[in-house]
């Protein structure tokens, strides 16, 4: 198998699993219909497991291309292929997405939600917030590419990697994933998008395009930052790469938390100017 077909195929496995229990979870009249996030969270897990399972021994699996570019950055995997390994990908979730649609057909027609129809392919935030749910997509992802850097440099049984990998994404999803849906991965939102958006999905909305820059953005930051500050933290490369990006990401935090704490004091400013 080739490298570009093996990140193809086994990111088409993840979408398959990923945005499988999504759509068993909030499709009506699903047998799951109405399961909870402990569900949906060890779902995503699975899907991960599964992919790595499968095509780990071609490519190491990276299934994701914040994991090849963050691999790229700290020297662990070469630029050159970047380009071909993130197509792969893409193609792959589109491709699993549309599997995923066939599988529930008769389910979208039930379905009077748009948003819940368009939350089986993409994420969408609880709370709408620009700046904070960049923010929770860069954490969630620094802690991706730390996790699996840290199961690298451990030994375990033969074979148990990907299962140990499968319980980091539960643990993300868990802690962290509650105000994305924790993409934590572009090609698995952008690809699902993508096929939402081309796909005759009965009764569908919009592909919600004004958010789609966040799963991309956030989590190509926070993959390329988690790889330089893990180096940082536990191997002592203090690249000027790692200083120019940590300036970035504190800028970012500092705007986040601006915009948050301006929201929350707009009221009573408001209601002082009416009162005077």
């Amino acid at each position: 198998m080739s490298e570009f077909l093996a990140e193809l195929v086994g990111t088409m496995i993840l979408i398959i699993f990923g945005a499988g229990v999504v759509g068993g979870v909030v499709l009506k009249k699903s047998k799951a219909e109405g399961a909870d996030w402990v569900v949906v969270t060890i779902g995503w897990g699975l899907a991960v497991t599964m992919g790595v399972y499968a095509v780990g021994s071609f490519t190491g699996a990276h299934i994701n291309p914040a994991v090849t570019l963050g691999f790229a950055a700290v020297g662990e995997f070469p630029w050159a292929k970047v380009p071909m390994y993130i197509s792969a990908q893409l193609i792959g979730a589109i491709i699993g997405a549309g599997i995923v649609f066939l599988a529930y057909l008769p389910h979208w027609s039930a379905t009077k939600d748009k948003a819940a129809k368009l939350g089986v392919f993409a994420t969408d935030p609880a709370i709408r917030s620009p700046f904070s749910n960049l923010v929770t997509e860069i954490i969630g992802t620094a802690v991706l590419l730390m996790g699996l850097m840290f199961i690298g440099a451990n030994d375990f049984t033969e074979g148990l990697n990907p299962l140990i990998v499968g319980l980091l994404i539960v643990a993300i999803g868990m802690s962290l994933g509650g105000p994305t849906g924790y993409a934590i991965n572009p090609a698995r939102d952008l690809g699902p998008r993508i096929a939402h958006a081309i796909l005759p999905i009965p009764g569908k909305g919009g592909s919600d395009w004004k958010y789609a820059w966040i799963p991309v953005v956030g989590p190509v930051i926070g993959g390329m930052y988690g790889a330089l500050l893990y180096q940082a933290l536990f191997l002592g490369k203090l690249s000027v790469t790692f200083w120019i990006s940590s300036a970035v990401i504190a800028v970012i935090l500092v705007a986040a938390t601006r915009a948050e704490l301006m929201k929350n004091h707009a009221p009573k400013e408001i209601n002082e100017t009416v009162k005077n």
